[in-house]
């Protein structure tokens, strides 16, 4: 009888552990909890019918309570194998995310374990490396601007300092600081517009809208300029369909785009500004004809405080197409830039039709 015994606890402990060791290659924690829940169930019933067979035909007893004590203890080690296997996962997840908190942006969790696990493990690395573009783009954006601000702010201040001297007159400077304050005052209202597009509470009432009339009146505004660079603006409506969207913000973007292809224009150079219909949207293009962007610089164009050419631009901040995408996707469009066949470069927006 106890060799029996001894039997049927060996075979009981052989097929939990090879039942617990078949649950670590269940590829989801809800497989391993449901094949634990049917190993757990599975072997007492299995000993207890075993148990009653042994007292059908010997009457012992003992065999009876090996078995069941055989039984339990590898349900129990079954269970403790494969929770631990669930776990473990868990706990790296747990110390990669303390190390996140903590500071460490570059601290990433292992992809490794069930499905759910692995897939909770990528979703949290991409969060992780968004956070550690975002924290990057934030210094960025703080150095760039205070080099921006910094450089008006010690112009005044010279010109200040130098009339207070009396190397100066106020009449010499007048026009100066009206420049310098007008520079100030702009960048503050883009980096304004961008906190706004970045804690995402730009909602601009959106009208149906002919674009036609816009184009016109930005065309109009930038005549004078275009004339003095002796650069020929033209427009392209082709019907002009009406969008739906906000006509303020659809201004700025338009002028940020002529502002831009102005300034890479070169004398005797043509800018136009075609307006036509694509499927649901409406799409929008400022051509230029010239050098056109840098393959490296396409993908670059419109990052915060990027300019291709600093020298060439001392006056912008590089923020308008950063501000003109933000105000584009806020209406429900797109935008992109890319090279014409023919040089020069093409920067294209959409807005839904009205």
């Amino acid at each position: 009888m106890i060799e029996l015994a001894l039997i049927v606890a060996a075979s009981t402990l052989a097929a939990g552990l090879a039942g617990a060791l078949a649950l670590r290659l269940l590829p989801t924690v809800s497989a391993r909890l449901a094949g634990l829940s049917l190993l757990a169930v599975g072997l007492p019933l299995a000993a207890v019918l075993l148990s009653g067979v042994a007292m059908f035909h010997m009457g012992a007893d003992v065999v009876i309570l090996a078995v069941a004590a055989a039984s339990s203890t590898v349900a129990i080690a079954a269970a403790l194998f494969v929770g631990r296997s669930i776990t473990a996962p868990v706990d790296r997840l747990r110390a990669v995310s303390g190390a996140l908190a903590g500071g460490d942006l570059s601290a990433r969790a292992p992809e490794q374990g069930p499905t759910e696990i692995a897939e909770l493990g990528a979703a949290f690395n991409g969060m992780a490396a968004r956070l550690e573009d975002l924290f990057d783009a934030r210094r960025e954006l703080v150095a760039w601007a205070s080099h921006d601000l910094r450089t008006p702010l010690a112009a005044i201040r010279a010109m200040i300092e130098a009339v207070e001297d009396g190397i100066a007159t106020p009449d010499q400077y007048i026009q100066a600081l009206a420049e310098q304050t007008r520079r100030l005052g702009s960048l503050v209202d883009d980096l304004f517009e961008l906190a706004r597009i970045d804690a995402g509470i730009l909602s601009p009432e959106l009208t149906e809208t002919s674009l036609g009339g816009l184009v016109d009146s930005c065309v109009r505004g930038l005549q004078a300029e275009a004339g003095r660079r002796n650069v020929r603006l033209e427009t392209r409506l082709d019907g002009a369909p009406p969008a739906c969207c906000a006509p303020d913000k659809v201004e700025r973007v338009l002028l940020n785009l002529l502002t831009n292809a102005l300034r890479h224009t070169p004398s005797d150079g043509a800018i136009a500004v075609l307006v036509e219909p694509a499927s649901k949207e409406v799409r929008v293009s400022v051509e230029d004809s010239g050098e056109g962007i840098p393959p490296e610089a396409l993908r670059r164009v419109f990052d915060r405080f990027w300019r291709a050419d600093p020298a060439r631009s001392p006056g912008n901040s590089g923020l308008g197409l950063a501000i003109a995408r933000g105000l584009v996707e806020a209406q429900g469009g797109r935008i992109w830039a890319e090279n014409r066949p023919g040089g020069g470069a093409r920067i294209s927006f959409t807005l839904p039709a009205a």
